[in-house]
């Protein structure tokens, strides 16, 4: 029973250390683009295209819109859709288009509202694909309408991509942290994040590891028509990830860059909140299938908290394996992020059973309800596993 013990623990102490040292060697090579070197003005400016789906966003798309236009970045245009809104969004979008134009004189600011949802289509993919098809842009920025940019992050992304020649750059959110259940689910998915989209791997051609976020993706328009558009995407529920993982394959060059305080993303009200948009997108990242979904909830346990249960009930000095192990989760907990403090590591078990429940939660969701319901829509499970060959 002893070597048991030791061979777990073991096993599990060398799998957190090598994450750690490959955290502490690749993310100091993550740029943060908040840095002064990077609040320099393009040169040439290229034009960007900001396109803004949204869907019942009424309590936080005015200011977002706002945030938009209110880039200090001159070559710019905003397309903003009103996806089947049942709430005051569209009548909102048509007043801030109205404001920021006032204010702005010679900004393009687009607005258009979609009534119907046509077969074959996810709302926002197709929402997203409707308006950069009226972009003019040379790069397209694909966010979200529930998302505030600082002034300067739009002109300091463009700098950054345009110095490294990125094809595709993603900006990652600030999120807000207003509650204990915010930061405990917050970090535990920080953690897992680093296990299956190491940032620091993303911009070297040979490694596997992409990237994509909802809240920050731009793209070269050549790119984007390149792979595709989002037609390629079309029922895809994680359009983002996937944009980022068909570029990564099409061979453009990607990349990921840190900057605290540049876009701000309040993710969820609370554990529960997070919970919730999980239930969405965790069945769709593997793929719908659910022996898979079984696998990664029991590999999820086993690496997160095992080490905390091979401390309480591993005998005598086998032990020591999983304190080795906790140890170096406490220090990614550590390098994580400032505003959440290293004593959070104590409640990564609770981390990850509360993931693990997500992940079932959206097995259980999907197959009930025989397919996605997300804001009033449903979409069926045989066409969203069907959607490589539709």
């Amino acid at each position: 029973m002893h070597i048991f013990w030791w061979l777990l623990g073991g096993t599990l102490a060398v799998v957190w250390l090598d994450r750690l040292q490959d955290a502490a060697r690749g993310m100091p090579h993550v740029a943060d683009i908040s840095h002064p070197e990077w609040g320099r003005h393009p040169n040439p400016m290229p034009r960007v295209s900001i396109i803004v789906p949204a869907r019942d966003e009424q309590e936080h798309v005015e200011a977002a819109l706002a945030s938009f236009a209110a880039q200090d970045y001159e070559n710019l245009e905003i397309i903003t859709v009103n996806d089947r809104s049942r709430d005051a969004t569209g009548q909102i979008m048509d007043r801030a288009a109205q404001q920021a134009i006032a204010a702005r004189p010679g900004l393009r600011f687009e607005v258009i509202h979609i009534r119907e949802l046509p077969a074959g289509w996810l709302g926002k993919t197709h929402a997203m694909w409707q308006a950069a098809t009226r972009a003019t842009g040379d790069w397209i920025l694909f966010t979200d309408a529930d998302v505030k940019l600082r002034s300067d992050a739009l002109r300091r992304a463009i700098a950054y991509a345009e110095q490294v020649k990125a094809d595709h750059l993603v900006l990652f959110p600030t999120h807000a942290l207003k509650t204990v259940g915010e930061r405990m689910v917050l970090a535990g998915f920080g953690m897992l994040f680093v296990f299956g989209h190491r940032p620091w791997k993303v911009s070297d051609p040979k490694a596997k590891d992409s990237i994509g976020v909802g809240s920050f993706n731009l793209v070269r328009r050549s790119v984007y028509e390149s792979i595709g558009s989002f037609r390629a995407l079309r029922l895809e529920v994680v359009d983002d990830i996937k944009l980022g993982e068909l570029v990564k394959r099409w061979g453009f060059s990607q990349h990921n860059v840190l900057g605290p305080g540049l876009l701000d993303l309040h993710w969820g009200k609370g554990a529960r909140g997070i919970v919730q948009n999980l239930t969405k997108n965790l069945f769709a990242v593997l793929d719908y299938r659910w022996p898979r979904a079984l696998g990664a909830c029991f590999l999820l346990l086993v690496l997160n908290v095992f080490p905390f249960l091979g401390v309480w009930r591993a005998p005598g000095w086998s032990k020591t394996a999983f304190a080795i192990a906790i140890a170096a989760i406490a220090a990614l907990y550590a390098g994580m992020d400032p505003r959440i403090s290293p004593a959070y590591a104590l409640l990564h078990p609770v981390n990850s059973m509360i993931i693990a429940y997500a992940l079932l939660r959206s097995v259980v969701s999907t197959m009930w309800h025989g397919g996605v319901v997300w804001r009033g829509t449903k979409y069926p499970l045989e066409q969203l596993r069907g959607r490589r060959s539709g």
